[in-house]
């Protein structure tokens, strides 16, 4: 049972008592997040949040964070993947040669990058940076270590930065969000790609367009943020949990197998601005298990199903995957309840690893998917990929949720069971305090009214996606954005069936059609695709339900 509100704690206005998690909502008792002194909310007001689009536009605003740090100041981050010479600038620096700069100077640097691989097994293997960025880092004064504390077929997928100044608390700053530090991720608006990228086939071209996004925060989150990371690192289970083969990578990778003692913890920023953030995240059941999540931890999960039951309206989302039935069961519930629902998705056209063994494995769990929300709603689900002005696809690798204009996240999950149950991720959710001015004040039929930030960021990536102004009044409106992304979308289909003649019609989007995986592929790749593809991380005794 949650503790009833104190008359002396401020709980926030209704809208965040409504779409946030509570205390036994959260199902995150054994960790140190918004813990039982903070009284019954369970998440940090008074926070600015700033949306970063683009891994440009974020690694542009790490750069000036990371630049004015000096000695005693603090940078502390995890990581799937870092590139020691990922540029953070078209002129650098590069991400090694700046965090180096950073602890030859005194600023104390920390860092978890998830790879259980090394350079030298495989050139192809993704994990090729985190060992270099770690080693360099290190060698300079810092601490960036190898953390290989996950499930089989796991990975730690947490993208975090905290950034604290001892003596300028109010300069304090952290990111979360989808974007890696490493390769392919500096792309921007006009979708070029980034000039140091991943291959990803063929069909995406020697410079993959990215389509990325990040959340920038201020305030009282600061030290929420602070407190994910300090859990990792506070593990008292060695970096490689004594498996053979990642005791001998850790020892080939020259990186100790605890991570030295954190310092005491400066005191939370201050509050700088109107929103409110309840962190969420995913950690597995596993053996041993994490101390701060025993049986694991699905609050990400919980807080979609909460979110995708108090929709009224619209969602929005933005996905890698868009996978699994368990996931979205909860979506196709809502959308059978409420008849004036919508939902808008954009995802990839094709998936990072499309080959013949890998194709069918990455589209089987979106056919499902797909299947699942037209059957539960006929005419109210659309899904849209994107391609830039050369006609090259888009790889969208943000994971972006807007509801009702009222509730939105941006973070490191993906809307599928891995992400869910099995990894390790972080996504911020955010109500703002402001309601928005603009007509409609509330969405046909949503529980609140709008709110200013969720809308101005569905408004900025739906005004790009369809070659439009963010002004745009049609945008506001679901009925008339409704129109307006079928109309832009099959304008574009049209260009294309016609062999490109004539002007190219204005926008990126056209709809998304997952090349079918055929009944003999389905019973191949069915079980790999349970096994290792979208694995379950659940307790045994959720497994098979679409309970979290």
């Amino acid at each position: 049972m949650d503790t009833p509100p104190d008359a002396s704690v401020d709980v926030g206005d209704e809208a965040q008592r409504r779409w946030f998690l509570s205390r036994g909502e959260r199902g995150d008792a054994a960790g140190d997040l918004r813990a039982e002194d903070d009284g019954w909310r369970g998440w940090a007001q008074g926070c600015l949040v700033r949306p970063l689009v683009h891994g440009a536009t974020y690694f542009a605003a790490l750069h000036a964070a990371l630049s004015g740090t000096s000695a005693g100041d603090r940078l502390w981050f995890t990581d799937w993947r870092g590139d020691s010479d990922e540029r953070l600038l078209p002129e650098g620096p590069s991400i090694g040669e700046l965090l180096v700069s950073l602890a030859r100077r005194g600023v104390e640097v920390r860092g978890l990058l998830w790879r259980s691989h090394l350079e030298k097994l495989s050139s192809s293997i993704s994990g090729l940076g985190g060992e270099r960025l770690g080693r360099e880092v290190n060698e300079a004064g810092g601490e960036v270590l190898l953390d290989q504390r996950v499930r089989p077929f796991g990975s730690h997928h947490q993208k975090l930065v905290v950034v604290r100044h001892r003596d300028r608390p109010e300069r304090d700053v952290a990111f979360v969000g989808g974007i890696d530090l490493c390769h392919s991720r500096r792309d921007d608006a006009d979708h070029g790609g980034d000039p140091q990228a991943l291959d990803l086939g063929p069909r995406y071209g020697p410079r993959p367009p990215w389509h990325d996004a990040v959340l920038e925060l201020r305030g009282p989150v600061v030290a929420d943020v602070l407190a994910v990371f300090a859990e990792r690192w506070d593990d008292p289970h060695p970096l490689d949990e004594r498996t053979p083969l990642r005791m001998l990578l850790q020892r080939l990778a020259r990186m100790p197998r605890h991570p030295s003692p954190l310092p005491e913890a400066f005191p939370p920023p201050q509050s700088r601005g109107p929103h409110a953030v309840q962190l969420l995240r995913t950690y597995p059941a596993k053996r041993p298990p994490f101390p701060f999540a025993p049986d694991g931890e699905r609050g990400i999960a919980r807080a979609y199903g909460k979110a995708f039951g108090l929709a009224r309206s619209l969602v929005y989302l933005e996905d890698q995957y868009l996978w699994s039935t368990e996931v979205l069961g909860g979506l196709a519930e809502a959308l059978r309840a409420q008849p004036g629902l919508r939902v808008i998705a954009v995802v990839p056209r094709f998936p990072d690893s499309d080959g013949r063994v890998s194709g069918p494995l990455n589209r089987l769990g979106q056919q499902r998917a797909l299947r699942l929300l037209h059957a539960a709603a006929p005419g109210r689900v659309a899904v849209f990929d994107l391609e830039n002005r050369a006609g090259t696809p888009i790889y969208v690798h943000a994971k972006v949720c807007v509801v009702d204009d009222v509730w939105m996240t941006v973070g490191s999950d993906n809307v599928n069971r891995r992400s869910w149950t099995n990894d390790s991720e972080l996504t911020s959710a955010v109500v703002d305090t402001t309601r928005d001015t603009r007509e409609p004040l509330r969405l046909p039929g949503a529980l609140d009214d709008a709110r200013v930030l969720p809308r101005d960021l569905r408004l900025q990536l739906w005004a790009e996606h369809l070659g439009l102004t963010e002004d745009d009044e049609r945008l506001l409106h679901p009925d008339t954005a409704w129109r307006l992304w079928n109309e832009s979308a099959s304008a574009l289909d049209a260009w294309h069936e016609r062999g490109l003649r004539g002007p190219r019609p204005t926008g990126h989007a056209r709809h998304h059609r997952t090349e079918p995986v055929s009944a003999a592929q389905e019973r191949w790749a069915s079980p790999l695709y349970d096994l290792a593809v979208d694995p379950d991380g659940r307790p045994r005794r959720l497994r098979g339900t679409t309970s979290f």
